[in-house]
C-alpha cells in the first residue's frame, strides 16, 4: 500500500511539473473565479447616461444645422430669431406644467413619451422638406424646441432616482455636453460629403439626428427602473421650500446671475467670431467643436484630479480668472486680449459644476427633484433671455463692451457664490 501511494504521489508530481499541463490547470482555476458584479444602481445609471449620449448626439447633429434648415426652406433671419425667442417663452409654460403635474414615480414614462413625440417631430419636418409649408414648419419647429427642453429638464431627476451624488451630477452634466460637441462634430464632417451616391445635406443630418433621436428612446424604454418613493399626500409646493429656505433662495439668484453673465458674453459668439475677429463661418464652426470638446476633456480631468480642497479657490477659477480676463479685454479694447478672453470663457464653461451647482441640487428630497428642477430651469431660461437681450443691444459697440458688461455680472456672481460657500459650511 505504501509503493502505491509513493507512485500515485510521484505521478502527481510529474504532471504538475509538466509546464502545459500546469498552465492549463492556472487557466482554469483564474477562469473559475467570477469578478465581482456590478451593483444594480451602477448599471442603472450607466445605461441612463447611454440614453443621454444618444439625445445629445441628436440635439448636437440637428441644432447646429436646424437655422440653417430653415433658411433653405425659405425663412428668414427674423422670422427664425421670432419662432425660436416665441418657443423660447413657451419653454418656460412648458416647463412649470411638467413640474406641476409630472410626478417623480411617472419620469421615465413621460420622458418616453416625450422621445416618441419629439422623434415623430422631427420625422415630419424630414418629409415636409422643400414643401414651403411655413406654417406646419413653424409649428413642428417650436415643437421640438420645446420637448427637448422638457427631456433635458428631466434628465437628472431620473438620474437621481437611481444616484444621487455630486459625481453623478458632473458625469451627466459632462455627458451632456462631450455627445453634444461629438453630434456637432460628426455634423460637420459629414455635411456636403457624398456617400454612396447619396449627398449629405442638413435634411440628411436631420436624419441621422432621428435616428439617435430613436435610439435614446429605445435605451431607456429597456430601463428596468423602479421609483419607489412618491411624493406626500400634502401639497408640497417647491417654491414656498425655496423662498424658507435661505440656501436655496441665494442659490436661484447664483442660478439667474450665472445664465445672464454668459449670455451677454457668448450670446452671440458665431456673429462675434465672424463680425468682429474675421473668421469664415467653416473656421467658426472648427474653432467652437474644437474649444467645446478641449473643455469637456478639460471638465473631466478638473473633475478627477485638479479640483481644489478648498471651495472657495475652485469658484475663484471658475468664475474669478473669467472677469479678470472680461477685464483686461475691456479696459485694453484688444482685439486679441477679447479672443483670449472668449476662449477661457468656452475652456472653462463645464469645469467645477459639481462644486457650483451639485450640493445644491442633490440637497432636494428625489421625490420633490422634478419639481425643483422645474424651477431652476424657469430661472435659467429667464437668465438666458436677459442675457442674450444685453448681448444683443451691446453687440453693435463692440466685443470689449460686451465682456465689460459681463464682468460686472460675474464680480456680483462671485461674491454670490462665496456666500453661497459661506452658508453651506
Amino acid at each position: 500500500m505504501r509503493r502505491t501511494s509513493n507512485k500515485n504521489s510521484l505521478a502527481k508530481s510529474a504532471i504538475w511539473q509538466n509546464p502545459i499541463l500546469e498552465y492549463w490547470a492556472v487557466h482554469r482555476r483564474k477562469k473559475s473565479t467570477k469578478h465581482p458584479k456590478t451593483p444594480r444602481r451602477v448599471r442603472i445609471e450607466r445605461q441612463i447616461l447611454a440614453v443621454i449620449a444618444c439625445f445629445s448626439i441628436s440635439i448636437g447633429l440637428w441644432e447646429n444645422f436646424r437655422q440653417l434648415w430653415l433658411q433653405d426652406n425659405g425663412l428668414s433671419v427674423a422670422s427664425i430669431s421670432n419662432v425660436t425667442s416665441f418657443s423660447t417663452v413657451l419653454c418656460i409654460a412648458g416647463v412649470l406644467l411638467v413640474g406641476k403635474f409630472v410626478r417623480m414615480a411617472k419620469i421615465k414614462r413621460f420622458m418616453i413619451i416625450a422621445m416618441i413625440t419629439r422623434t415623430l417631430n422631427l420625422l415630419m419636418l424630414f418629409l415636409i422638406n422643400g414643401a414651403e409649408n411655413q406654417i406646419l414648419i413653424y409649428l413642428c419647429t417650436a415643437i421640438d424646441i420645446i420637448i427637448s427642453a422638457l427631456i433635458t429638464t428631466a434628465t437628472y431627476p431620473l438620474v437621481a432616482t437611481v444616484m444621487k451624488s455630486n459625481g453623478a451630477y458632473s458625469r451627466r452634466k459632462l455627458v451632456e455636453y462631450l455627445f453634444r460637441d461629438i453630434g456637432v462634430f460628426a455634423g460637420g464632417i459629414l455635411i456636403g460629403q457624398t456617400i454612396g451616391g447619396w449627398i449629405v445635406n442638413y435634411n440628411a443630418c436631420l436624419m441621422i439626428s432621428i435616428i439617435f433621436s430613436a435610439i435614446a428612446g429605445i435605451i431607456l424604454a429597456c430601463v428596468k427602473l423602479q421609483i419607489t418613493e412618491r411624493a406626500t399626500k400634502s401639497k408640497f409646493s417647491i417654491v414656498k421650500y425655496i423662498l424658507k429656505n435661505k440656501i436655496q433662495r441665494v442659490y436661484m439668484l447664483y442660478v439667474l446671475i450665472t445664465q445672464i453673465a454668459w449670455s451677454a458674453a457668448t450670446g452671440l459668439k458665431m456673429l462675434m467670431l465672424t463680425d468682429y475677429f474675421d473668421f469664415s463661418a467653416s473656421i467658426a464652426t472648427n474653432y467652437l467643436l474644437i474649444v467645446g470638446l478641449v473643455s469637456d476633456v478639460l471638465g473631466i480631468l478638473a473633475l478627477k484630479y485638479f479640483t481644489p480642497q478648498n471651495d472657495y479657490s475652485t469658484m475663484f477659477i471658475k468664475f474669478g480668472v473669467r472677469a479678470i480676463f472680461f477685464f483686461m479685454a475691456f479696459a485694453s479694447g484688444n482685439i486679441f486680449m477679447c479672443f483670449i478672453a472668449l476662449t477661457w470663457a468656452l475652456l472653462s464653461s463645464t469645469a467645477y459644476e459639481n462644486i457650483s451647482d451639485g450640493y445644491y441640487i442633490n440637497a432636494i428630497d428625489n421625490r420633490h427633484q422634478l419639481k425643483y428642477n422645474t424651477v431652476r430651469h424657469v430661472v435659467n431660461y429667464a437668465g438666458d433671455a436677459i442675457g442674450m437681450f444685453i448681448c444683443g443691444q451691446l453687440f453693435k459697440y463692440g466685443v470689449a463692451e460686451i465682456f465689460g458688461v459681463s464682468a460686472i455680472f460675474l464680480v456680483a456672481l462671485l461674491i454670490v457664490s462665496f456666500y453661497l460657500i459661506y452658508l453651506r459650511h
